[in-house]
């Protein structure tokens, strides 16, 4: 053990108040409403534009929306203004009572496809959506609601990371689905109807309840890296993301609960929101599925449930990396596996756009245009 640097983490810790650098990446409101802010993050100085559509951010409900950018040397944001992307991201902010009817359908066929158009036209260039978690399941919906009402968006590709499609597939919910489909889920209902959402404490203790292991065994992980700076930055950092989880609107948890989990709607090929089917198949654009090979919220088996069904994608690509539901999203481990296949992706759909063929694929990549690699390793741990 380095004895210097555990003595120096101990007195950063406990003196200085923290370990993590927890400053957000510099960015400018581009527009506001009330349903969401359009942030625009600063191009870093002595970096090169690179060539290429914008990337928008498209954070999940409940989780804040610096879970991109969780802390410096580890943010996603940060690494794609490090390649000369040009960032962008949708701040919902959190939800209160007052929000208790908003459904799926007011980010699928209001909210995003405006800021889609928004971040088009600021930059002349079809969007990149990248998306975590059940963002990436509202990203994909967005562009498949967009295509069956014949108004298609300017939208380049949609990654999706951590997306959960197949619920049957999550070992965590195996044994509410049943009951749910005996009771017609009228407990559940009655219970989000009457508070009007799924509040925020709920969320986090939800999050935390699934890393349970991890909850019992922190203190020795904490006791056993002293030495070990970026892994208790990490730790930290994560921490103060969980302290900040938001609610979810009534209705869209509703769905949630009924279309998702009880039904499993969406395994079958789509979801029924606003009154009409939304199916991925009419999802045209290429597509990057990302599961986390220890992810217990979206197992691998649940998010490549994606794939088969995105059959109007030109090229859809499967990877798997290490880590949980966060840490396949911004782990320290993300940064050799994730962030890099991410890279590879969004370079090849703009040389798709400018007219190359865009379609490289991964190694180890399968025919019929969906690419599926291992996603690499990293002697790092994280979250």
């Amino acid at each position: 053990m380095d004895l210097l640097g555990a003595a120096a983490n101990v007195w950063d810790r406990t003196v200085v108040g923290r370990l993590a650098d927890l400053r957000r990446m510099p960015r400018d409101a581009v527009v506001g409403s009330p349903d969401g802010i359009l942030f625009r993050y600063r191009p870093l100085s002595g970096v090169d534009p690179a060539p290429g559509g914008p990337v928008l951010f498209v954070p999940p409900l409940g989780a804040p929306d610096f879970a991109y950018d969780l802390r410096r040397g580890c943010s996603l944001v940060e690494h794609l203004l490090q390649q000369g992307r040009t960032v962008y991201l949708i701040d919902y902010g959190p939800k209160s009572f007052s929000d208790r009817t908003l459904g799926m359908e007011s980010w699928v066929d209001d909210l995003l496809p405006r800021t889609i158009r928004q971040v088009a036209q600021e930059e002349g260039e079809d969007v990149h959506l990248v998306a975590w978690s059940l963002g990436g399941i509202f990203a994909m919906l967005t562009v498949a609601a967009a295509v069956q009402a014949r108004a298609p968006l300017p939208v380049r590709s949609v990654a999706a990371i951590g997306s959960p499609v197949d619920i049957s597939r999550v070992p965590l919910v195996a044994p509410i689905r049943p009951l749910a489909q005996i009771t017609g889920g009228r407990l559940i209902s009655s219970i989000y109807r009457g508070v009007g959402s799924f509040p925020a404490p709920m969320v986090g203790w939800a999050f935390q309840l699934t890393a349970v292991d991890k909850l019992v065994t922190k203190p020795l992980a904490i006791a056993s890296r002293i030495d070990d700076r970026d892994c208790l930055a990490q730790i930290e950092a994560v921490d103060h993301l969980m302290r900040n989880m938001h609610g979810y609107p009534g209705r869209v948890f509703g769905q949630i609960f009924h279309l998702l989990l009880r039904s499993n709607d969406l395994a079958a090929g789509g979801l029924r929101l606003g009154g009409r089917d939304v199916e991925l198949a009419d999802v045209d654009v290429p597509v990057l599925v990302v599961a986390g090979r220890d992810d217990v919220i979206a197992p691998l088996k649940a998010v490549r449930g994606a794939v088969p069904l995105l059959t109007g994608s030109p090229e859809v690509r499967f990877t798997t990396s290490p880590g949980g539901h966060l840490g396949v999203l911004t782990g320290r481990r993300a940064r050799d596996t994730t962030w890099p296949e991410l890279d590879r992706f969004l370079s090849d759909a703009d040389l798709r756009a400018a007219g190359g063929d865009g379609a490289t694929g991964s190694a180890g990549g399968e025919t019929g245009g969906t690419g599926e690699t291992d996603g690499g390793t990293a002697a790092a741990a994280g979250a």
